[in-house]
Formats: structure tokens, sequence, C-alpha cells
């Protein structure tokens, strides 16, 4: 706790500069993404202010400026539809995907979310993207946005037959200026502040058209959990689903902060601290919240250091909420909609989209299926089903690269009294070195492979586990394979350089019942000298000559 109140103040003046730049940018966010949740613009500005503060003050990358993201309003609108609106609830889901997260952090899950294959990471933020523009289309056109994807997509055709062009004509400019903003003058108004500015000043001199109306302020109220056992299972859900993509969302925008500042952060503080950042939010009638790529990347461009930058920015955001609601309530919702459409635009993935075709098929249908699973079934699905598919790809390919090495190794890798040995001994042996860790993908196949290279005249086989360092279940069976089928055809096994270690996993497993006592050997050499005994073959000339020969040199 002594920690959490010492502050470098040696970066004072950039972190003053950019959290306060930062606090303007978010301003326009967060009215619009809490206007996107269902929850209504104060709930956005709750939930910017205090998961941007607390996930500074407690989070492991001292960069980051974190509040509500696309990710997670996406999630948010959906619960806020299915729940019909019932407000307790929803802020007991944020509160409980932050416990998620400081449980998360707290077993150490921030090392393996960062595993999850770029493929699988472009199709779900592509896909949250295309969410976030779907559900403003509506709005854009001048008519109340549609709980749900699928049905904003289903009203589009009604909204087309009636348009507002008003609310139309203050979009397109909204979105343009929001684009076209040049960056010098960015320095001194955000692109977004100033698109929403011109937006709403432009709607006031135009035909009426949907505003955000009548919006509190002033300090939040706390919100108790509420735990109803009809809804619990979709609040549980939900929440581990805001979890998730509040952790990806966060991890990945401190890659970004690590880039940018040459400095490394604390995942597992990092997910902790913005666990504790929803925990509070959901209490005090707040949005969930995440990373903020954008945010983050202005504030270190601002001249951010410390965690003081975000907890600045936060003070920025609860300074304005104390007088947001007279000047925010005549923003229409078409400006908004201007304004998601280009945070929409910013999250699909058009980098990767423009070269994926130079680049690996199956990377580009992977990240096709996440997206299309994202859009039209669920994010939690998606994610889910991208990462399976990738890890059984991987798994495949490794297994292929094992096998290929399982036939080609022995041939580079013997020695010269080994090769005299193998040349002597010709189609009675056959010998096969495992080129390090055997996977379970490969250890289907191997005994299969096996079978294959001994079919014709060898009497006997040799297992080189010399690189192996241990067995998993699946790669003992295949041993315990091979030996079998090779005791049914008259083969002999022998077994060198396996560590004691992996001797006892195929003992304990009774993988080893059909080997020879006499099976196990140091090296390969030694078996091959033992083979050639037992055929009456007289190697020991030979190898003298080898040995008197390499002495000489």
């Amino acid at each position: 706790m002594r920690s959490l109140l010492k502050f470098d103040l040696s970066h004072l003046r950039g972190d003053v500069y950019g959290g306060l730049t930062a606090g303007v940018v978010a301003i326009p966010l967060a009215l619009a993404f809490g206007v996107a949740s269902g929850l209504g613009p104060i709930a956005g500005m709750y939930g910017a202010i205090i998961v941007g503060f607390f996930a500074a003050m407690f989070g492991g990358t001292p960069t980051n400026v974190s509040g509500p993201t696309g990710p997670m309003v996406v999630v948010l609108a959906g619960l806020f539809a299915s729940l019909s609106g019932d407000v307790g609830l929803i802020f007991t889901a944020v509160m409980l995907a932050g416990v998620f997260q400081i449980i998360f952090g707290a077993v150490g899950a921030g090392n393996y979310i960062r595993l999850v294959p770029y493929p699988v990471v472009s199709g779900f933020m592509s896909g949250i993207g295309v969410i976030i523009i779907i559900l403003q289309a509506n709005a854009f056109f001048g008519h109340e946005s549609p709980s749900g994807t699928l049905n904003a997509l289903a009203h589009l055709p009604t909204v087309l037959s009636d348009i507002n062009f008003s609310a139309l004509v203050v979009g397109l400019i909204t979105l343009t200026v929001a684009y076209k903003w040049p960056t010098k003058w960015g320095t001194y108004v955000p692109g977004a502040l100033a698109a929403l500015a011109i937006g709403t000043l432009l709607s006031l001199f135009m035909p009426a058209m949907p505003i955000l109306g009548d919006i509190p302020s002033g300090l939040p109220s706390f919100h108790m959990p509420v735990f109803d056992q009809s809804a619990m299972a979709l609040v549980l859900e939900a929440a581990f689903i805001l979890a998730v993509l509040g952790a990806i969302d966060s991890l990945l925008t401190s890659l970004v902060a690590d880039n940018m500042t040459r400095t490394r952060h604390d995942s597992n503080k990092e997910l902790i601290g913005q666990g504790v950042g929803n925990a509070v939010a959901g209490m005090f009638g707040g949005i969930a919240g995440a990373g903020a790529t954008m945010r983050t990347v202005i504030n270190i461009r601002s001249g951010g250091v410390t965690r003081l930058s975000g907890m600045i920015h936060s003070v920025v955001l609860a300074a304005v909420v104390l007088g947001v609601g007279s000047v925010a309530s005549v923003i229409p919702h078409a400006a908004l909609a201007g304004v998601l459409v280009k945070v929409g635009m910013d999250i699909i993935d058009f980098s990767y989209l423009k070269r994926a075709h130079r680049g690996p098929r199956w990377d580009l249908a992977l990240m096709a299926l996440v997206l299309g699973l994202t859009v039209f079934v669920d994010l939690i699905t998606a994610v889910g089903a991208g990462v399976v598919l990738a890890a059984l790809a991987y798994v495949q390919q490794v297994a292929k690269i094992q096998l290929e090495e399982l036939a080609s190794r022995p041939n580079a890798q013997t020695s010269e009294e080994e090769r005299e040995l193998l040349d002597r001994l010709g189609n009675q042996v056959t010998l096969f070195e495992f080129g390090g860790l055997l996977s379970f993908g490969a250890a289907a196949d191997v005994g299969h492979h096996v079978r294959e290279r001994y079919k014709e005249a060898t009497h006997s086989i040799i297992l080189d586990f010399n690189r192996v360092p241990f067995l998993d279940v699946s790669a003992a069976r295949a041993v315990e394979t091979i030996a079998d089928d090779a005791h049914k055809a008259g083969k002999r096994v022998y077994i060198t350089g396996m560590a004691q270690s992996i001797q006892d996993t195929l003992s304990s497993l009774g993988s080893d019942e059909s080997l020879h006592d006499d099976a196990h050997f140091e090296t390969r050499l030694e078996a091959l000298q033992a083979i050639a005994e037992r055929s009456g073959i007289d190697y020991r000339g030979r190898s003298a000559r080898l040995v008197s020969a390499a002495a000489a040199h």
C-alpha cells in the first residue's frame, strides 16, 4: 500500500500535459460509448473516470489510459437488450467482470492471454469494429438503434426508406471532420472532440433530429450488486466475456505502450488494476472499460510517463462531469454515430487485410471465420473457436515436422563408427532418432511411421531418446504401441539415451511391458554393438582401427 502512495514526480510536467490531452480526447468517446451501451452518456463518463483512475493506480503499465472501449460496449449493449435494460443486473455484471480480472491477474493468467494467435485477435477486433458500425447505422440516418447486431441489420431497409436527411448530413460532416482533422491542429483540439462540436453546432441550425436530451451530472450514486437467480447465468456469462475481452484489449494496448516507451509492462499486475477499476465502476454506475490504445498513444506522445498521467486524465473528466449535462444535452445522436463509425473503422484491421492474400491462406481463413462468428454469433464463441482451431493447426504443423525429422535426422547425426556398424548390419536394423519433445500430435502417427520403416527385413529397432526431455501419456502410449507391434512381429526394440524419469513414466503406465529387460542402453553405439554381437558380426577389430586412426590425426 505504501508503494501506491509514492509517485515519481520527475516527469510531472509531461504527466500533467499527457493526462490533460488524453482527458480531452476521452470526453466525446466516453459520451458516445455510454449511449451505445444503452446505459446513457453519464454512465460512459463515470466508467472513464473510475476505470481510468484505478487502473492507472493499481495497474502494471504506467502509461496506460483506460476507459470504455469498443469491445466492452458491444458486450454491454447485448446484455442491455437481453436483460431488458435492468440496470442493477448490468452493473452487477460489470462488478463481477472486475472480480474475474483480479482473479486472472492473481493466478498469472496474464502470461497466457498474450498467447492468443494474431489472426484470432485480428478477426475478433475487426468483427467488433463491424458491429459498432452496424449498431450506429440507424442513428446515422436519424432513427433509434435497435438492440443487437441482427436486429439492427434487419431494421436497415426500414431506415433507408425513411431517412432523416438532417441527421444524415450531420453524421457525414462529423465523420468527415473526424477523418480529415489536421494532425497539427490535433495538438490543441483532438479530432474527435472537434468533430463532435462541429456536428452539434451544425445541428442547431437544421431541422429537428434526435438528441441526447437531459443528462444527469454530479457525483454518482452507489449501486449494490443484484443477484437474481433467474438471470444469473446470463450475468455471469456476460461478466466472463467482459473480463476476457477487457484483459485482451488492455494487454494489447500495453504491448503498444511497451513498443513506444521501450519498457516492459507487468501483465498480471495490469489485469489486477483493470479488475479493481471495473469492480469499482460497477458499484458507482460506470460502464466497463479497458486499456484504450488511442488514448494511451496520445498520452505518451503528449509527454505522459508515469501512472500519474492516467490518474490526471480521470481528474479532468471528473471536473467536466460536474457541468457537462447542460452542454451535452443538445448533442445529436447522429454526431455521436459519426464519431463511433470512425472508431469502428479504426478497429478493423485493414493493415492485415491488405496483405493477407500474400500470407498463409489458413491464417486468412481463420481470421475470416473469427470475424464472421463475432458479428453473427457471439464474441466468446468466436475467440474460443479461433484459439482451438489455431492450436490444432499448430499441433499438426509441429507433428509433421517431428515425423519428417524422425526419418531424416539419423542419416545426418550418426558418427563414423556408428555408420560403419549400420553399414555392416545392413537392413537388419533401423534407427529412429527423436529430434526433441514428442508432441501428442506426432505421437498419434509415430507408431504407424515406425511400422512402415521396419516391415521389410528389419530384425532390430533402435529408438534414440537422447534429445527427448520428457514424455506425456500420448507419447508413452506411442512407445508402448511400437514395442507391442515389434514384439508381435518378432522384432527386438532397443532404447538409447532415455532419461531415468522417462523410464519411470513408462514403467508407471505399464508401457514397457513388451520391452526386454536389457532393452536400455546409454548410447546408440552400445546398442549397435549389442545387435552386432547377437547377429554374430565381429565389430571390435574395425572399431579399434577407427579409434587408432582418430588418435593418429
